[in-house]
């Protein structure tokens, strides 16, 4: 398999709700027209909005009270096989040969599922770490003005650190919103086409799904909702009754129309320091093979499994939880 780094440097960053209106021309901006920034993801959280952005996106951004932005350069990686990439739901796929090597050496990483495929994304601090850890698993590419270069392990062996055997992850708690997803892609073409129902969800309209149910917070819907122009694709991630604004003929999804259901992943803002947490969930997963997209966001991460399968999915992870408390 080959692994490839990708050129887009990449900050994350958290509008705060109350200051949205601050950012609201600037993202249409960004959402829009795709030469403002080649890497944009934009996800709609209870809490706030997260982006993760390239350099040249950031400058859009004017800094302000509401806007917090992580210290780290974040690099972007995505694995395929002998050059056709990865589709997605392929974060099980991935567990074995990468999150749990990066994590068992210490690396933090966020993931960003899209439609076409999934995005990891490394400190570009740990890249040595990174490129040592798995050159046995992966060749790995580095790509440099669009071509891709071969990188060996060698070239990052000086002071490699060794394994620091630390103590085990915290385990944290999860929630599962009663919310069903649709994960679509859109022509970019026909981008304009939704841009006011677009802008609408995003921007304007944020009233919770009609078939929120009442009682405690595992058991009620939540806004949220993903959206990523990354080098020309577009991915997005909706409530299904949501999806209803959208023109039909113009949202695509994979022919079985498949729908998805959310585990929230922290019972308080995870931070970007610890390691593991991406782990816990697709290592569990890939064990039983059940599919994942997998959503880190500025506070809190999100996997997205097939509804068929929450229950079972709650079940192992609870039970993993359990385990831990033991």
């Amino acid at each position: 398999m080959e692994l490839h780094i990708l050129e887009h440097r990449v900050r994350v960053l958290s509008i705060a709700r109350p200051g949205l209106w601050l950012y609201t021309h600037p993202l249409i901006k960004l959402l829009f027209l795709p030469c403002r920034s080649r890497f944009f993801s934009l996800t709609e959280t209870p809490e706030d909005y997260t982006l993760m952005v390239d350099e040249e996106g950031l400058k859009e951004l004017p800094p302000s009270e509401f806007l917090q932005v992580a210290e780290a350069t974040w690099l972007v990686m995505n694995v395929s096989h002998s050059g056709s990439v990865v589709q997605a739901a392929g974060v099980t796929k991935i567990a074995r040969s990468v999150i749990a090597p990066l994590a068992e050496h210490h690396v933090s990483v966020l993931m960003l599922s899209t439609y076409q495929t999934d995005f990891i994304l490394v400190r570009e601090q740990d890249l040595s770490v990174v490129i040592h850890t798995l050159a046995q698993e992966f060749q790995i590419y580095r790509e440099v003005g669009g071509e891709p270069v071969p990188v060996t392990g060698d070239d990052s062996s000086n002071g490699f650190p060794q394994i620091q055997h630390g103590p085990s992850p915290t385990v944290h708690p999860i929630q599962s919103p009663q919310n069903r997803f649709c994960v679509l892609t859109l022509d970019p073409e026909t981008l304009p086409a939704v841009a006011t129902t677009l802008i609408d969800v995003l921007f304007y309209s944020h009233s919770v799904p009609k078939e929120a149910a009442s009682g405690g917070p595992e058991s009620t819907s939540i806004p949220f909702f993903a959206f990523s122009l990354i080098e020309g694709y577009i991915s997005i991630v909706m409530d299904a009754e949501i999806q209803k604004k959208f023109p039909s003929d113009l949202l695509l999804t994979s022919s079985s129309g498949e729908l998805w259901r959310m585990v929230r992943i922290g019972g308080q803002p995870l931070g970007f320091d610890e390691c593991g947490i991406v782990a816990q969930i697709a290592g569990p997963l890939a064990a039983v093979d059940i599919s994942a997209y997998y959503i880190s966001t500025f506070n809190f991460d999100h996997a997205l499994v097939p509804e068929d399968e929450i229950g079972c999915v709650i079940d192992i992870l609870q039970r993993r939880q359990e385990g831990q408390a033991s």
